[in-house]
């Protein structure tokens, strides 16, 4: 009998030592998840950490218990380039608004253009700072923000508007503790009643009581639309001083009314352009012209925060002393002066709006709009340059009517052929309407456009002589741009904030050339040494331009030496006449008075007087006595401290074979206005 064998399990591989001929097993590959999971751990405790210590220096650089404060009344001070105090201004504020007593449609408005996931989010919010980096990618530049209604009021908690990572890092732990201590309407709220609305307005309430003169609780949703859309550029787009911007803003706002499904699509449709309502507001002046025309880009620099601010400007406090003591000097009697003072750059170092600003702020430099007279033959003369004109090119200086217009010199007096060397230095009207004629009207505004002139410009022959309105800085601006020869040269009273590689590229300026800048600059130092302006000639080279218009209404001068450009303007605000003040007097005299101070040129006279009234065209202070000898050209200058005698000029044009050279006639006291005869 066999016995059944018990089955002996079979003997475990050996994976060492496999058997000969056997196929190795592999052992199953250990799990990688334990390992990750303690990678993702170890992160996020060092993540904690890193917020933990980052929440510990928020505390102890910017405590968060201040965000939680109420915000003090703004106010700002500036400062003068050397860091002296010009002007200190408080602003317009009113009381807070309560969210749950304005209609739905006043913070609708504000929530559709600047944050319409305020209500979803928990103080920043990541979709908007995505979208807005692509946006910003694609525009090649900053154009649009990412930053929640959360973070601008942290913002202006944290009272620091440097665009440092540090503030934005600081902007978002402070967004993250008013989430956690304030409700969403609070937050909304304390928003609404400190945001920058312009015109030196802070805060919903006061803003509209400013522009509508009625309570927030009561406005309508075009008038919410465009306090809304005034955020974006609170000082540009103030509708007080450019309404059709803050009309076109609103109409953004209320589109992404619609879009937001705040507003139906009919309700957009029926909505009439907002009319303004403008409460007349009593604030404090000052004390300065220069603080007056700076401070709305200060506010906006400062980046519209709420407590005490300062800003250094470009005002060199010494030449505006100088600027100043040369307009007190100077006999003006009952007419009224301005003066603009800057580098060819266009940084504003001096302003005078008018002889005293405790009779009021009315900026004349700035804010009144006067015809430039023959100061303007500076763009008619560049488009002929371009032409491939010469200061050498002869023009007819004589009686010449065009359609129904007839311009004639001062006096009535007329050289024949003269070079355009010639015709600048004497201000020749006629030759100024021919030239125009010649080179085309269109090629004189796209020379004045070139050159920063921003103001309308109408295209008849009266154009040639400056009968379009422009203001004294946007005109002393165009000089700037010869005295530099780069264009155009936009004013500005603060210092050049960084731009982008993208604005460099699109704003980047352009030369006039080589040649058509010292044949510009050839025209305007014989206009200021030998013709019409002489009396502002300086031991210096002296470039400059005088310009009168139609009946002695406005008398200026415009011109540079070393590294300043300087122009006067005398008038009368009622714009009647000055009786027999021309530009080559009494403006080119307080110029040169401040000018010879500023550059330490020459000692100036200790009283500019003004032109006696009484009807003659007699200067006694700008006699000039010419005599042709043979082809030898003399001369006496009679100036007010100064005989200066003019020997043969080797830059004079000799006179064509066969041709009879006119008689040399002293250059007209001026009057470039055009006169009419129909």
């Amino acid at each position: 009998m066999t016995e059944s064998a018990t089955p002996v399990p079979p003997f475990p591989e050996d994976r060492t030592n496999p058997a000969p001929g056997a196929v190795p097993i592999e052992a199953p590959a250990p799990s990688p998840w334990p390992r990750r999971r303690k990678i993702i751990k170890r992160c996020l405790l060092g993540l904690l950490i890193v917020f933990m210590l980052l929440f510990a220096w928020l505390a102890v650089t910017a405590p968060l218990s201040r965000s939680l404060q109420p915000i003090a009344p703004p106010s700002i001070t500036l400062l003068s380039a050397d860091g002296k105090p010009i002007a200190r201004k408080g602003a317009i504020i009113d009381k807070p608004v309560v969210i749950a007593q304005l209609p739905e449609h006043v913070p609708q408005a504000f929530l559709a253009i600047e944050d319409r996931r305020f209500y979803n989010h928990l103080g920043i919010d990541p979709i908007a700072i995505a979208r807005a980096a692509w946006r910003n990618l694609l525009a090649g530049g900053v154009r649009e923000g990412g930053s929640t209604i959360t973070q601008q009021l942290a913002k202006v908690a944290f009272l620091n508007a440097d665009r440092t990572a540090a503030r934005k890092l600081r902007e978002v732990l402070i967004a993250f503790w008013l989430e956690a201590w304030l409700s969403k309407d609070e937050i909304l709220a304390r928003y609404l009643s400190n945001v920058y609305f312009g015109d030196n307005v802070y805060g919903l309430r006061a803003a509209s009581l400013h522009y509508f003169n009625r309570e927030p609780e009561k406005l309508s949703t075009g008038q919410a639309a465009m306090l809304a859309g005034l955020l974006k550029a609170p000082s540009r787009l103030a509708p007080t001083v450019n309404l059709k911007g803050a009309r076109d803003r609103a109409a953004v706002v209320a589109d992404a009314m619609v879009e937001a499904g705040y507003l139906k699509q009919a309700e957009r449709d029926a909505m009439a352009p907002v009319k303004l309502n403008v409460r007349p507001v009593k604030t404090m002046a000052t004390g300065t012209y220069f603080a007056d025309w700076v401070l709305p880009e200060a506010r906006d620099r400062s980046g519209q925060v709420y407590e005490q601010q300062t800003v250094t400007t470009t005002l060199d406090s010494g030449l505006q002393r100088m600027a100043e003591q040369a307009v007190r000097r100077a006999a003006l009697g009952g007419a009224e002066v301005a003066m603009v003072v800057m580098r060819p750059d266009g940084t504003v170092v001096a302003m005078v709006g008018g002889k005293r600003y405790s009779d009021g702020a009315f900026n004349r430099a700035t804010q009144a709009r006067r015809q430039p007279g023959s100061t303007f033959k500076l763009f008619v003369y560049l488009a002929a340059l371009r032409e491939g004109m010469t200061p050498d090119t002869m023009i007819a200086d004589e009686p010449v009517t065009i359609g129904d217009y007839t311009p004639r010199n001062d006096g009535g007096r007329y050289r024949g052929q003269i070079s355009l060397r010639q015709a600048f230095a004497w201000s020749s009207n006629v030759a100024a309407v021919r030239l125009a004629e010649q080179v085309g009207q269109e090629d004189v505004v796209r020379a004045a456009r070139d050159l920063g002139v921003t103001s309308p410009l109408h295209t008849e022959p009266s154009m040639a002589l400056g009968t379009s309105g422009m203001t004294l800085l946007e005109l002393t601006s165009a000089y700037a741009a010869v005295a530099g020869n780069r264009y155009p040269v936009k004013a500005h009273g603060l210092p050049d904030a960084e731009r982008t590689w993208f604005a460099k590229l699109v704003d980047r300026q352009r030369t006039l050339g080589d040649d058509t800048h010292e044949m510009m600059l050839e025209l305007l130092s014989a206009a200021a040494n030998n013709g019409t302006g002489r009396s502002a000639a300086l031991r210096t080279r002296t470039y400059g331009k005088t310009g009168t218009t139609q009946d002695n209404r406005d008398a200026i001068f415009v011109g540079f030496a070393g590294d300043l450009v300087t122009g006067v303007w005398v008038g009368n605000d009622d714009n009647s006449p000055l009786g027999g003040v021309a530009g080559g007097g009494l403006p080119a005299r307080i110029w040169r008075d401040f000018m010879g101070r500023a550059l330490n040129d020459a000692p100036p006279p200790v009283a500019v007087e003004a032109e006696p009234d009484n009807g003659l065209d007699l200067d006694l202070g700008n006699m000039a006595i010419n005599a042709q000898i043979g082809d030898v050209e003399l001369g006496i200058d009679l100036g007010n401290e100064t005989l200066r005698i003019r020997g043969p000029r080797d830059d004079a044009p000799a006179p064509p074979e066969r041709r009879v050279q006119p008689p040399v006639l002293p250059p007209p006291s001026e009057n470039d206005g055009p006169a009419e005869r129909r």
